[in-house]
């Protein structure tokens, strides 16, 4: 027998097979890569478009005596470990057709989406993102639920900020269909909600003709630094491109929004940017 021959058999053997390993990962590599980015895709097709049909919509559905949207349960989610306390979000499932309002069928279903009940440590933030209509709170301990909306509302990311003594929920929601595109969701104008665990209280902070953009609490503190982007044109959308933001304080206790940059710093800052503040 050859060695020599046997050895570059093997070797051409081994190269054809390492060959085709490494087109199986490659094309293996390129499968995830693929559905990876149809999720990704989808993800932002959908982006700003779920939400409730605007009031518009029902009161034609409502004529009809049909209905477009039903009622779906997150898993609770823990957020007062010492006192059990709960929160669910609500949310809705847009069927592809109307129905009849009479069909009472699905009213009860249960939309469970994966997680688990977590105690979790008492100061750590979280956060949790869909689109939601309402916010029950149930308090595990005395069996007590209630929900913080008898309006309609829409809101898709919900924090949650623990204080010594308190825990705070909150979220930016939309109420009214602004932007006029047949849903109440992000691209529609907001405000700020903060509900007290411990007070038991909702309290929200809007200003006319404007979006929340970003919040932040003061260190320490319970109040809040609050960016809002402002409508200039009055379309019903804010555009960040195009439209200035500004800046407010909301103080917690006495429920007071303030300017936090005055009336003449910013007239000074404006004229000097449009020039009529001449150089010395």
């Amino acid at each position: 027998m050859n060695i020599e021959k046997v050895k570059k058999y093997n070797q051409k053997l081994l190269a054809v097979l390492g060959t085709i390993v490494a087109l199986m990962a490659l094309f293996g590599l390129i499968s995830i890569l693929y559905f990876v980015g149809l999720e990704i895709a989808s993800s932002f097709r959908n982006s700003g478009q779920d939400g409730i049909l605007s009031d518009e919509k029902i009161e034609l559905l409502q004529k009809k005596n049909k209905r477009q949207q039903i009622i779906s349960y997150q898993i609770p989610q823990l957020v007062d470990t010492l006192n059990l306390i709960y929160m669910i979000p609500v949310s809705q499932k847009t069927l592809n057709n109307p129905e009849g309002i009479e069909d009472d069928a699905v009213l009860g279903l249960l939309d469970v989406h994966e997680g688990s009940f977590s105690s979790g440590k008492k100061y750590r933030k979280r956060s949790y993102y869909g689109s939601y209509n309402n916010l029950l709170i149930y308090d595990a301990k005395n069996g007590n639920l209630n929900k913080l909306f008898e309006d309609r509302i829409n809101f898709e990311k919900l924090d949650t900020k623990y204080f010594n003594d308190d825990v705070f929920i909150v979220f930016t929601a939309a109420t009214s269909d602004s932007y006029k595109d047949g849903l109440i969701n992000a691209n529609d104008l907001k405000k700020l909600y903060m509900y007290s665990i411990s007070e038991q209280k909702l309290k929200e902070v809007g200003i006319k003709n404007a979006d929340i953009i970003a919040y932040k609490f003061v260190h320490e503190s319970k109040n809040i630094l609050i960016q809002f982007g402002i409508d200039y044109n009055e379309d019903g959308k804010y555009k960040s491109s195009k439209e200035p933001k500004t800046l407010r304080l909301f103080n917690y206790k006495s429920g007071e929004l303030s300017e936090i940059i005055s009336k003449e710093i910013h007239s000074q800052l404006q004229k000097k940017l449009e020039g009529s503040i001449k150089k010395q």
